[in-house]
């Protein structure tokens, strides 16, 4: 080690330029870090939407999804297959192997929708890939603002669609652009059935001939003069005109005319879903949804450039006004831990200055902060993290610990200078004192990395949520152990100088007076082990005794400073009554203070990003600025608010979440709340009659809120079956009644109207009022093929039944959500109770079966591998102790400080009323880091008096005395680098503060444990 560090010395400007070049990437990294609010847990997710006209949800789960599960079923790396059949829409989310690349995955899927395809009964729908994105991929949501009141929402919607949605699109990282709200513009053809029946015209008569009269075709090209003429033949219709004048027949040598037999006009397609605002108005919206790995902010800014573009080039008095972005979760989040970063930083150099009591050595051991931090945006940038609440509080909990090495190291080599060996040169000296102690300093910090591998074997949601934090403490540890082992004695050899002769500093004289009140009180203790036993013991107990009484859950709720409040409406209600039903709450919700604006989705738009039913409405609670908050910051307040305000509206259930919450939640589990239980099985009726059991009996579990079952049932339905003997009577094909309903009642898109670049749909369907009831349906005339006009009611059972509203499968099997959000208590204790009493008091038949999903199933399994992981590293750190020590008894002596850490961990999270979280469990994990750090430093210190024929006792008193400030130095520095986070407020702070209240609360026992009892018990565990 001598002669590294001689070469070291010997080339001390080449290190320190370096150090430089090092430090000049960790800023570059830094700049170009992608930056987030939280890391991407989405899963390794490809989705398959298929649209069908028409089809209720169990005709959709046997003909769509079924043949789409089955063909993804036995695909590489699939872990779980869901689905969702509703009525008109199927949703198959196939969920693969975390790691396996998002492309592939696609591309195995896309292969097998060919198979798929060929098992889709034609017309029933196409198979289609969603969009290239995950989860948090729901970037900003905008409406359309028409300030002049002249536009019709059929306008702003085709703004939206043809203007706004194709200039978006052309954003870098924009992968898709979905529109809700308004009408979709369509040529309508509104059909006159008592003029058909005056000419003799059929339904299908009509279909066929405006497509017959609506093409264009090409005639190759002719040479003239030596040149190529193309030839072209215009005959798409152009408007409502050409259309008019379409000739269906002639009748008594007369042509009758489409506009005889129908009224056609601009009108809206059908829609599924529709947008609010304020309990005043519906707007025209849109959803913009980045590629999957893109920098959330980078794409935020340039849509938000893009949006100001295209405003300027918008009709005047129309204006695009986004209302939820990603960027202000991701900016308050980022600035809660970069400014507790900020003052931890501060306040470790201020305890450097106290203790070290000089500029010159302080300066040497801060320096490793600045070089370690950027060292690790370094890594982070190699190993493409962004830079997010949790890989940034990973460089927040290592902020003291950073300094450690470096603080052994020139505290050694500054007692070197003035212990008399000034008259060697200051090179000497450097090497000397540096080579001392360099191996316990590796074992030290390389213990700490280790610690932290539970951290890495974590999978899943867990994983990719904390092991950013992990790899983030792992390398800025890397870039402290680089500085201590390279830069710390280079810069000391310019900086330290000879102190034989000099005063005492201000640092010394402060260590002097702590170490006359300390060495009497560490006498005691050497003299009486009994009682350090005694006091260890009851530290022990009371740690065991507390333990049992802490709550626990997954990770605290991420405050994301947007509230949505999700409406569950009877299944049978109509898209108007929903509209009129959402904006009475919007106004309700505009009563409280901190509200600013209220926007609401009623069902679903576009397919691509969301496919609720039209009984379902997500209401967006946009915030006013925290400081016009009644309780500032206190966004627990609001919600019990928004309960109380809401109270109970018949017929209609509520739940509070947020926006990236839900979707994250919804992919995960398929529900929206942060607790789910499964009911599997196969019969509906079952399923929701032992749900409704299961919910009541939820209901009187305290803590539950919120409770809500899947809607599975309660659809209206009016089902037509054609009788085969009476068709065949009148030489009439089953296709002939079908294609009846689905044009006269369903309508049906049967060609295009192109309007330049824009293209609009020509919609063919009986008028309203010829089949909005029962009756007119049963009234529709069948014509069979030799002209006898039949009424549908002669040739088919028309009856009205209840149906499903919605069909969820899981793995091939049918399944029903209850789920429910947990208040004022922890999931954990809250899980436990819920079993018991249910297990009691609802039986299920054979075949039926619950689970536990949401929070809840990840912390379990958060749990189950952490409990796997930690007694091996546990085993490992032993082993590198040993190895380090050379003896079983000094290892043993060094691991009873992990026990005795725990203990304060324990203490703090009780008095601070917080669960046992996995953010605190992390902070444990940190703790055995830093735990075993100060008692290798002092044990080694002691074996080293005591080889040079120090009496035990004695070298116990005088080596605990002398290690009196690097000991409290570290933990000093480590406790108030973590003091921000416990004292912050911003978004973001609720997971973080667990963390940081374990290491303070440990950090006080272990260091008096560090202190006082082991230089008590060394005698006993001496080598």
């Amino acid at each position: 080690m001598k002669k590294i560090l001689e070469i070291l010395l010997e080339k001390r400007l080449f290190i320190l330029l370096l150090a430089v070049i090092v430090m000049g990437a960790g800023i570059y990294s830094y700049k170009k870090l992608p930056v987030d609010a939280f890391p991407d847990v989405s899963p390794n997710l490809v989705q398959v939407f298929t649209e069908t006209q028409g089809l209720a949800p169990e005709e959709i789960e046997k003909y769509i999804t079924f043949p789409i599960e089955t063909a993804m079923t036995g695909l590489p790396g699939i872990e779980e297959i869901r689905s969702v059949s509703n009525f008109g829409l199927s949703v198959v989310n196939i969920y693969f192997k975390e790691g396996m690349d998002i492309y592939f995955c696609r591309q195995l899927v896309g292969e097998k929708l060919q198979e798929a395809k060929e098992s889709i009964p034609e017309g029933f729908g196409e198979p289609k890939m969603g969009p290239i994105s995950t989860g948090m991929g729901l970037v900003l949501f905008y409406y359309l603002k028409d300030n002049t009141g002249k536009y019709s929402l059929t306008d702003l919607r085709t703004i939206q669609d043809w203007i706004i949605k194709y200039q978006l699109l052309t954003v870098k990282g924009v992968t898709e652009v979905l529109g809700i709200g308004g009408f979709e513009k369509q040529y309508q053809v509104i059909i006159n059935p008592q003029a058909l029946l005056t000419y003799n015209i059929t339904l299908q008569d009509i279909i066929e001939k405006i497509k017959e009269n609506n093409l264009n075709v090409g005639g190759s090209f002719i040479e003239k003069n030596g040149e190529e003429a193309v030839i072209r033949s215009i005959g798409l219709v152009q408007n409502i005109k050409d259309m008019e004048n379409i000739v269906i027949k002639t009748f008594d040598g007369r042509p009758v005319y489409l506009k005889n037999i129908a009224k056609i006009k601009i009108g809206g397609a059908i829609r599924r879903g529709i947008q609010t605002r304020n309990g005043v108005q519906e707007v025209v919206a849109g959803m913009v949804v980045k590629l999957y790995g893109t920098n959330s902010s980078e794409v935020i800014k340039n849509v938000e450039e893009k949006i100001k573009e295209i405003n300027k080039s918008l009709p005047k008095g129309i204006e695009i006004v986004p209302y939820y972005q990603q960027k202000d979760i991701v900016e308050a989040s980022v600035s809660t831990v970069r400014d507790a970063l900020l003052q931890g930083i501060l306040l470790v150099i201020l305890i450097l200055f106290i203790f070290m009591g000089e500029f010159r050595p302080s300066i040497v051991v801060a320096g490793s902060i600045p070089f370690s931090i950027l060292f690790t945006f370094i890594g982070m940038k190699l190993l493409g993290m962004s830079a997010n609440l949790m890989s940034l509080g990973g460089l927040a909990i290592a902020i003291g610990m950073l300094v450690d090495g470096t603080i052994v190291v020139v505290e050694n080599i500054d007692r070197h200078l003035k212990s008399g060996e000034g008259k060697k040169s200051i090179f000497e000296v450097v090497k000397t004192a540096s080579a001392e102690i360099y191996k316990p300093i590796i074992f030290a910090i390389s213990i700490i990395i280790i610690v932290f591998l539970p951290l890495f074997t974590l999978q899943g949601v867990e994983g990719k949520t904390f092991r950013p934090l992990a790899y983030t403490v792992a390398l800025a540890m890397l870039g402290s152990l680089i500085y201590t082992l390279f830069l710390a004695p280079t810069i000391s050899s310019f900086l330290l100088k000879n102190k034989v002769g000099t005063g005492k500093s201000k640092g010394e004289i402060l260590l002097e007076k702590m170490s006359n009140s300390y060495k009497p009180l560490v006498e005691k203790f050497v003299n009486h082990r009994k009682l350090a036993l005694v006091i260890a013991g009851i530290l022990l107990l009371s740690g065991i005794i507390i333990f049992p009484q802490l709550g626990s859950e997954f990770t605290p709720e991420l405050k994301e400073g947007t509230i949505i409040v999700r409406l569950t409406m009877p299944p049978s209600i109509s898209l108007n009554q929903s509209k009129k039903y959402a904006m009475i709450v919007e106004k309700r919700l505009l009563k409280i203070p901190e509200v600013k604006e209220v926007i609401t989705r009623i069902g679903r738009g576009e397919v691509g990003a969301h496919t609720d039913p039209i009984n379902s409405a997500e209401i967006y609670v946009i915030l006013k600025s925290k400081n016009q908050w009644r309780k500032k910051g206190d966004q627990e307040y609001i919600e019990k608010t928004i309960r109380s305000e809401l109270g109970e509206i018949p017929g209609i259930l509520v739940n509070l979440t947020q926006p990236i919450e839900m979707t994250v939640d919804e992919l995960l589990e398929g529900v929206r709340a942060e607790l789910a239980l499964k009911l599997f099985g196969e019969d509906l009726n079952t399923l929701k009659e032992k749900a409704d059991k299961i919910a009541e009996v939820l209901q009187t579990v305290k803590g539950a809120t919120d409770v809500q079952v899947d809607q599975v049932s309660g659809t209206p339905q009016i089902v037509i079956v054609p009788d085969r003997k009476k068709i065949a009577r009148y030489g009439i094909n089953i296709n002939d009644i079908q294609v009846l309903i689905k044009a006269a009642v369903g309508g049906e898109v049967v060609g295009k109207i192109f309007e330049g670049t824009k293209r609009f749909d020509i919609f063919v369907r009986f008028a309203k009022h010829e089949r909005d009831s029962v009756n007119k349906i049963k009234n529709l005339i069948v014509t069979s093929s030799n002209g006898i006009k039949i009424p549908l009611s002669e040739l088919a059972t028309v009856k009205e039944i209840i149906g499903p509203r919605q069909i969820t499968r899981e793995n091939g099997q049918r399944f029903i959500t209850i789920q429910c959000n947990v208040v004022d208590r922890d999931i954990g204790s809250f899980v436990e109770e819920a079993s018991s009493i249910i297990g009691e008091k609802v039986k299920l038949p054979p075949g039926y079966f619950l689970t536990w999903g949401g929070q809840f199933k990840l912390q379990q399994q958060a749990n189950k591998r952490l409990a796997i992981v930690i007694p091996i590293t546990l085993l490992l750190v032993t082993l590198l102790l040993y190895s380090s020590f050379g003896s079983m008894k000094n290892a043993t002596l060094i691991l009873l400080n992990i026990p005795l850490a725990l203990v304060g961990g324990i203490w703090a999270l009780y008095l601070t009323g917080q669960n046992l979280s996995v953010p605190a469990s992390v902070g444990f994990i940190a703790l055995f880091g830093i735990a075993l750090e100060n008692a290798m430093v002092l044990v080694s210190y002691l074996n080293q008096l005591t080889e040079e024929g120090i009496e035990v006792d004695a070298a116990s008193v005088k080596g605990a005395t002398l290690r009196l400030r690097p000991v409290l130095m570290t933990a000093l520095t480590t406790a108030l680098g973590l003091i921000p986070l416990l004292l912050s407020t911003g978004t973001g702070s609720e997971v973080q503060k667990p963390l940081a209240i374990v290491v303070i609360g440990g950090l006080i026992t272990s260091t008096v444990l560090t202190l006082l009892i082991i230089p008590s018990f060394y005698k006993w565990f001496r080598k």
